[in-house]
């Protein structure tokens, strides 16, 4: 492993953990803390494996050990804030949307779903870097699109009416009725 190899894998080492963390500086705090343990442990790298998976795992083995360790925040929903934050309208919506909607996923899925989507990655090398067999690689990304297609559906349908219930209203309970009178597509697999 030379310094070259490591340089090449920040911009995609920085995206994910950009929208994995939701949080520019705690980004940049996991990609500093990732190299350093790829420095500390470059020795178990082994020559001629793919440098990539090896940083994407220790970024995730490091995300998953700071979400273990950090004390319960209250939640703010950004939907219910809504109505007293102001800002204008604009080609960012849109974006501002789906971050959200990104960050309102099960953290298994929306690793998934950034390491298939957003870094190409096949899903042998999502499911080593996760430590988790391939067919729950495409179980979790299969769920994780279905979800963020609906949380993306409802994203404008919430700001744009106060009146709508939340999505975590029903998202537990297949059998209930959305408020728009239809059921929602949401069931649990167990």
């Amino acid at each position: 492993m030379n310094r070259t190899q490591v340089v090449e894998q920040l911009p995609a080492l920085r995206r994910y953990a950009r929208v994995l963390t939701g949080d520019a500086w705690a980004a940049d705090d996991l990609v500093q803390d990732t190299l350093e343990r790829a420095c500390s442990k470059w020795l178990l790298w082994r020559t001629g494996s793919d440098l990539r998976a090896w940083l994407f795992t220790l970024m995730h083995n490091l995300y998953l050990n700071q979400l273990r360790t950090q004390p319960a925040l209250p939640h703010l929903d950004l939907d219910e804030l809504h109505e007293t934050l102001q800002g204008s309208a604009g080609m960012g919506d849109d974006a501002l949307d789906l971050e959200r909607c990104l960050q309102r996923l099960p953290p298994e899925q929306r690793a998934v779903l950034l390491l298939v989507t957003l870094e190409d990655m096949d899903y042998g090398d999502t499911a080593r870097i996760l430590g988790i067999p391939v067919g729950t690689v495409m179980s979790r990304l299969s769920r994780a699109r279905s979800r963020l297609r609906l949380l993306m559906e409802r994203a404008p349908a919430a700001s744009a009416s106060p009146t709508t219930a939340p999505l975590a209203a029903t998202e537990n309970h297949p059998d209930q009725v959305a408020p728009t009178g239809q059921p929602t597509t949401l069931r649990r697999l167990k």
